[in-house]
């Protein structure tokens, strides 16, 4: 996946307020200090972004393009939902890091919120006759999972988790 230099401006802005996180305290981090580590102007900070906050989401939606950008198959049984699972946990844990930052800082609720949106937005598009509470199922259990997987440093096997979420939502959803 190739990126515009927007995208390798933002790519520095995320990777200055990440490095800064491993060193000083989220809250303690200015405008000005991830500018100056970033080697950007702060102008050129709220071009793209209005707050930190806005840096963390904008790290959630990369990645997500870059795994939808991977993705090459169209789930059709749970198989394939075990094996898009399993790529979303592997992904995860190659990102642990960042996610246990964000765990310091109390910040997880911000990739919750996106999890929620994500679940939602592709929940209308693709099953918008099925029950609206469905998306925030499954975007809690990721997250929850995920989040106990991070504090036990990923090392249950990625496999058995993927099966073991798929199993606990196939099927499930096509129940009122």
């Amino acid at each position: 996946m190739e990126y515009s230099p927007d995208e390798y401006t933002r790519h520095y802005i995320v990777t200055a307020l990440f490095k800064l996180m491993h060193e000083y305290e989220y809250e303690k981090i200015k405008v000005t200090d991830i500018v100056a580590k970033a080697g950007v102007g702060r102008a050129t900070f709220y071009r793209y972004f209005k707050s930190k906050e806005d840096v963390i989401i904008y790290y959630f939606e990369r990645h997500t393009r870059e795994f939808v950008f991977e993705q090459r198959i169209i789930p059709r049984g749970k198989e394939d939902h075990i094996k898009i699972a399993f790529d979303t946990l592997t992904m995860f844990k190659q990102n642990k890091e960042p996610f246990k930052l964000l765990q310091k800082a109390h910040l997880t609720d911000l990739y919750l919120g996106y999890l929620n949106k994500k679940f939602v937005q592709n929940f209308e598009r693709d099953n918008n006759d099925k029950n609206r509470y469905l998306p925030y199922l499954y975007a809690g259990m990721l997250y929850n999972v995920s989040m106990k997987w991070l504090e036990d440093d990923c090392k249950e096997d990625a496999q058995t988790l993927a099966a073991m979420i798929v199993e606990a939502i196939y099927d499930k959803g096509d129940k009122e």
